[in-house]
């Protein structure tokens, strides 16, 4: 028996059919037919992208075939053909994206159609968090949920795969605080699993297959989800007004940062993500994804229709789905449900990792599962859309090391089939002479590449900063600017070092390989330096090599921004970690409208982790106390 299992409600069993890449059943019929415009719309996301990928690689071949184009030339064409397809449509979304936001400036109004009250169920999976944190977060969301009125119910569920008992026991003692707030012990529930089989995936299906029957709808919330009490009930009530809805997933803002690299995430998710987010919500439509956490599911819609099954390896032994949730949204595409995405839904947030360090253990452990949606890019009867999203989230981390393959040809072999001379000469060792025209054709195209890169953050800033409440928040147009400008620099100064560390985490994702799964460090404690020469001493090597070739004429001397900031991955990665927060010149702060004007249920949530941390040290003390 699951240790837990008496702070659970009655069982209200609910079966989950095995599932198969191979096949699947007829597809419910969708109740809403598809409209021209929305086909316009997708239609306007891939054909200027095409076209302007097209007209890019012909150019490019035009150029090297000038002079007959050899192998390795036609290497890098390829190569450029890959990340020119991969900016183009970052680059057209963020049109599109703003085009939408022009079009309705303003958030639309729900119809507010009154269906039936619903059961809904708020699940947090957990495995070694900290407990005081969680149900810290869960105290906040329920009197939230408490304080609004409505017919619809909202049980919590906090579903632990923790493995540690005194971690264990400190989640037995904040649960029994939180039960204790609340009149009714029947709001708030607990479960923890004596094997956590098959991880997050496991946990949830044991819960629907115990529990889930009880329940119309369940809010998949991760260990450091938030979400006001608004928010849920705008999820549920857009579930309930489209029946053909089997998810639909909310768009959370970063929360909590505290240092320099957690501020630079910050402030880019909060300003440029919500012209991204629109562009999505554009083409993506009814076959939309999900993000694993802060979206409503339709409960016997996802239990009917996305049991993960395994993969097979190359011997025929099993392997989890981990990167599950792009999956599973299109399973339940492929049954006739549709995956929706509310780009402008207001209460959502999540935190995210402090230090550079930390946010590249956790795109390692993502890396290995986005490399395994190669393998399902043929699955029977997903959704062409769903298809791009699985292959967009490979791609993710392929484009680094196509942009690091790039970088090095164009920088060792130069821009003409001539093999490199020595731009360094005996008499001034420190002024070297590069040719004229591989210099501007380098330094065009560079300039042309990194515009495509920065135009969505240069329009997203530019639509950020017409709104209302960013001239409320932030009172002064230089401090946004100044903010913006400092985010560009140093989103410029890290780039190099997590492109190497992606295209490490890659490569071993590509041999199967990767670092074993671990809870992230929530916390913004940094590392020392001898943990932090270990972590990064493959980009402080490769940084040293290429500035060593661009002294000795080797390499172009526009690399050498990319190796400096290689060389210098260890200070800059310890430089991550300090606490910006509190500095008294504003627009190195990063500051963001929520920081600014801190959101209620950021604050409630604050709070309610900090009492429910000094009751239970209170109760730890009074057990030792009892027990002398």
């Amino acid at each position: 028996m699951d240790y837990g299992a008496i702070h659970m409600p009655p069982r209200a069993p609910l079966e989950m059919p095995a599932q198969t890449f191979a096949a699947h059943g007829p597809p419910r019929a969708m109740l809403t037919a598809p409209k021209l415009r929305d086909l316009a719309w997708r239609l306007s996301a891939f054909i200027p992208t095409i076209a302007l990928t097209v007209t890019l690689c012909v150019l490019m071949f035009n150029f090297f075939a000038s002079g007959g184009i050899t192998l390795i030339e036609a290497v890098v064409s390829g190569l450029l053909a890959l990340t020119f397809l991969n900016l183009a449509f970052s680059v057209n979304n963020a049109c599109l994206g703003a085009i939408r936001v022009a079009m309705r400036p303003v958030l639309p109004s729900s119809p507010n159609l009154r269906s039936l009250p619903r059961n809904v169920a708020l699940l947090i999976p957990i495995f070694n968090e900290a407990p005081c944190d969680v149900f810290g977060n869960a105290a906040a969301m329920l009197k939230d949920l408490d304080d609004k009125t409505g017919l619809d119910k909202f049980t919590l569920f906090v579903l632990s795969d923790t493995q540690d008992p005194a971690i264990a026991a400190q989640e037995e003692q904040a649960l029994a605080i939180l039960r204790a707030s609340f009149s009714s012990k029947d709001i708030v529930f607990y479960r923890r699993r004596v094997r956590n089989t098959d991880k997050k995936v496991g946990n949830i299906t044991d819960w629907i297959e115990n529990w889930g029957g009880a329940y119309d709808a369940m809010v998949v919330l991760d260990a450091d989800s938030l979400m006001s009490g608004a928010a849920i009930r705008q999820l549920t009530q857009a579930l309930a007004d489209d029946p053909d809805a089997g998810l639909i997933q909310s768009r959370p803002v970063l929360i909590g940062a505290q240092t320099l690299f957690s501020r630079v995430n910050q402030f880019s998710n909060f300003v440029y993500g919500g012209v991204i987010a629109e562009g999505l919500n554009a083409w993506s439509q009814d076959e939309g994804n999900y993000w694993g956490h802060n979206a409503i599911i339709r409960t016997r819609a996802f239990a009917q229709s996305a049991r993960l099954p395994h993969l097979r390896n190359a011997v025929g032994a099993k392997r989890l789905v981990l990167s599950h949730d792009f999956v599973e949204a299109g399973m339940l595409r492929r049954a006739g449900w549709s995956v929706r995405f509310l780009p402008r839904l207001d209460g959502s947030f999540e935190e995210t990792p402090q230090t550079l360090i930390d946010y590249t253990l956790r795109d390692r452990r993502w890396c290995l599962g986005n490399m395994q949606h190669l393998l399902l890019l043929a699955a029977r009867g997903f959704h062409v859309i769903s298809r791009f999203h699985l292959l967009q989230g490979a791609l993710a981390f392929l484009m680094c090391p196509a942009w690091l393959a790039v970088l090095v040809f164009w920088s060792f072999l130069g821009l003409s089939p001539v093999a490199p001379k020595a731009y360094f000469s005996p008499d001034a060792p420190l002024a070297p002479v590069w040719p004229e025209q591989e210099m501007s054709a380098a330094l065009v195209y560079l300039l042309f590449v990194y515009g495509m890169l920065v135009f969505p953050k240069i329009l997203g800033a530019i639509i950020f900063s017409l709104r209302a409440d960013t001239r409320a928040a932030y009172r002064s147009r230089t401090t946004f600017l100044g903010s913006v400008l400092f985010e560009f620099f140093l989103s410029v100064l890290y780039a190099p070092i997590t492109m190497v560390q992606t295209t490490i985490a890659t490569v071993y994702a590509v041999l199967g390989k990767s670092a074993a799964w671990s809870p992230q460090n929530r916390g913004s404690g940094g590392y020392t330096w001898k943990q932090t020469f270990r972590f990064h001493w493959v980009e402080t090597v490769c940084g040293f090599i290429v500035c060593t070739a661009v002294f000795y004429g080797h390499a172009s001397v526009l690399i050498l921004p990319l190796a400096i900031s290689l060389l210098g991955a260890v200070p800059l990665s310890r430089l991550s970690a300090m606490h910006v927060e509190k500095l008294s010149l504003r627009a190195l702060r990063m500051d963001t409208p929520h920081t600014l004007i801190e959101p209620i249920i950021v604050s409630r949530a604050r709070a309610e982790r900090a009492w429910i941390k000094s009751a239970v040290m209170a109760t730890a003390q009074a057990e030792g106390i009892a027990a002398e």
